[in-house]
């Protein structure tokens, strides 16, 4: 017993002899051994001045400024300076000849990180395991312990962020703390950025902070936080830019996100990205290649999954394989509020013009790459798709839709769309569609309903502006339709012609088919042919795409049969679509029933003539039968004269 108390108060007089020390230990030469102690344990140089001791609430030093060195290839100058700098050490841990650092705190920092393209980082330390040990001159032969830093804590800091290749980052004001009680263990970095005013809330938890600064990869949960939504990650990653695991895109207003991040606002149409809920595979390399797989989301209404392989190098390229259910792209045609066609979109009225709202197709800038299509349906607003299975090639701001299967308005439609930004905006296309519905097809393209049937269509255009109404009225192109069968909406042909009243009723005929050209927003034909049951009818004309107005004449001309006509009643279509006037044309009725006398007149003479010529030859021949033709009484002619040339041979 008597031993076991003078053991305890040896230990007790260690303890209060060690206190006392450490209580007269120089502030200076506690800041000299911390500065030592963590230029050993990052291998940069390290000043601490204006050192002064601080006993309560930790036990420690403060300073008046503390500057970490860079990496010697760096170009920025130091990694840290920092004002009022404080560094607390585990009193008890030092009795023991451990330094354990309990925290740093700095005030104003400012912090210099830098990559290299070949991999290199300013942040990876030459001994950033915590291998660095503590050799003092008093214990020479006693064992080295490790440093640990256990806590950090930097206030108002300013983060200049130099990637190679890329532009400079720096953000101000930045808070940020490193929970990190284990040497070996995981750490909790926490940190609020503002670029651009309003906070961005960084938390992420690393699993073996040591080897993460050291350039390992390890496992990596982490969330970014800031007005307007939430990025997420769980998976690895190291310093060196290497990221893999499931990715979680959660934004209420993608422009206030990217706005909060000092980015520009991408302006995404309504259903395309204004809000976005995603989930996601990802995989990043440090040669910023980025990878994305089993992916979905949901951009504000359309909903697409699928693959997609980015190269984050200058302009993106994208290379993706997507699939979608029903696809609304109204927004991004401009075809989003209420309008006429029956379709949503905001066409002007028949007859009043095309919008001449400007079409912003500066999105097109955005990326270069391929991205295949597969959706249920497409709404264009304007137009209304079925299946479609299409290929996007965009570059340089010229993007290419190849239409490889689409079902629309009954029928098929292959070809390509064009749309082309690289030095004004201009639209075109070169399409091919086969049994196509034709009303369905002409109310949405142009609000005509008029025309019924299937057709079979080729279509070439270009067309130019900065807003619909100057791309409508620039088109330029041609092609042609057929319609097998098919009517036509409220003229009745039939009716105009035996009775002189066409409005109303329906014409129907067997077959339509025309070529056509388009020059300065006007379609013109000359070859349109309509074959009705008992006429045919031709037509020929112009149709103002632009203007929205028509100007065309139809000329029916009766066949054989007993319900043929009397007479011929050209039609002329003339006014705005919205409300055409169809009327006899009597001005072209009269120029016909001219034609007709005349040609009528024609073979009068005619004949006259040859009844002239007729009477003249029977005259020469001495036909005296009534009934023996001219043919039969030159034939005997001609044997009379040969035989008398034959006597005359042999007289």
């Amino acid at each position: 017993m008597k031993w076991i108390v003078r053991l305890i108060g040896f230990v007790i007089v260690l303890v209060l002899v060690a206190g006392v020390s450490l209580f007269f230990l120089p502030a200076d030469r506690i800041g000299a051994i911390a500065a030592d102690q963590i230029r050993k344990a990052t291998g940069r140089d390290v000043t601490i001045t204006g050192v002064s001791m601080t006993l309560w609430p930790v036990l420690g030093v403060s300073a008046d400024g503390l500057e970490v060195g860079n990496a010697e290839w760096s170009e920025q100058g130091p990694m840290l300076t920092a004002e009022n700098a404080a560094i607390g050490v585990d009193a008890m841990a030092l009795l023991s000849g451990e330094i354990r650092i309990t925290n740093i705190e700095a005030t104003r920092p400012t912090i210099r990180l830098e990559s290299r393209a070949d991999g290199r980082a300013s942040w990876v330390f030459t001994d950033a395991s915590g291998a660095a040990q503590i050799e003092t001159e008093t214990t020479p032969t006693r064992a080295a312990q490790p440093l640990s830093i256990q806590k950090l804590q930097v206030t108002d800091a300013t983060l200049i962020y130099d990637a190679e290749g890329s532009d400079l980052v720096s953000y101000s004001g930045v808070d940020l703390t490193l929970d990190w009680p284990e040497r070996l263990g995981p750490a909790s970095v926490n940190a609020t950025l503002r670029p651009a005013g309003t906070p961005v809330d960084v938390a992420a938890t690393i699993g073996g902070f040591a080897g993460f600064i050291a350039g390992q990869v390890q496992t990596v949960e982490a969330t970014v936080e800031a007005n307007g939504g939430r990025v997420t990650l769980d998976g690895r990653a190291s310093t060196a830019g290497d990221v893999a695991g499931a990715l979680g895109v959660n934004l209420s207003d993608t422009d206030a996100f990217m706005q909060a991040l000092a980015l520009p606002a991408p302006g995404l149409p309504e259903k395309l990205g204004q809000s976005v809920d995603m989930t996601t595979q990802l995989t990043l390399t440090a040669d910023r290649r980025l990878s994305l797989r089993e992916m979905r989301a949901d951009l504000g209404g359309n909903t697409i999954s699928g693959a997609a392989d980015i190269s984050l190098n200058g302009t993106p390229t994208v290379n993706a394989q997507l699939n979608a259910g029903a696809l609304d792209l109204r927004s991004a045609t401009g075809s989003d509020g209420s309008g006429s066609g029956g379709n949503g979109g905001t066409t002007a009225p028949a007859g009043r013009g095309w919008p001449t709202d400007r079409i912003d197709a500066g999105g097109l800038a955005a990326f270069n790459g391929e991205i295949a299509l597969t959706a249920s349906s497409i709404d264009l607003g304007q137009f209304q798709l079925g299946q479609t299975r299409t290929l996007l090639r965009n570059d340089n701001s010229r993007m290419v839709f190849e239409l490889r299967e689409v079902a629309a308005y009954g029928g098929t439609l292959v070809g390509e769309f064009v749309v082309n930004n690289r030095s004004g905006l201009s639209v075109g296309g070169n399409m091919n569609m086969r049994g196509l519905s034709l009303q369905p097809f002409l109310r949405d393209a142009a609000d005509l309903e008029m025309l019924t049937g299937q057709a079979n269509a080729d279509l070439k255009f270009l067309g130019v502006g900065a807003n619909v109404d100057a791309i409508m009225k620039s088109l330029s192109g041609n092609g042609s339709f057929n319609v097998a069968k098919g009517t036509i909406e409220g003229l009745d042909l039939d009716g105009l012609l035996k009775f002189g009243r066409g409005n109303g009723r329906t014409t129907v005929f067997e077959n339509m088919g025309a070529t056509f050209r388009m020059d300065g927003g006007n379609l013109f034909n000359d070859d349109l042919l309509v074959v009705l049951r008992s006429f045919e009818a031709r037509g020929t004309g112009r149709i103002g795409l632009g203007q929205q107005d028509i100007d065309y004449l139809f000329t029916p001309t009766a066949l054989k049969g007993e319900d043929g006509p009397d007479l011929a009643i050209p039609v002329r279509i003339r006014g705005p679509w919205a409300d055409p006037s169809i009327l006899p044309d009597l001005e072209s009725a009269i120029d016909l029933r001219l034609d007709e006398k005349l040609e009528a007149e024609k073979e009068a003479l005619k004949a006259r003539a040859e009844e002239q010529v007729r009477e003249k030859v029977a005259e020469e021949l001495g036909v005296t039968d009534q009934g023996q033709s001219l043919g039969d009484a030159a034939k005997e002619k001609l044997e009379d004269e040969v035989k008398k040339g034959l006597r005359s041979l042999f007289d």
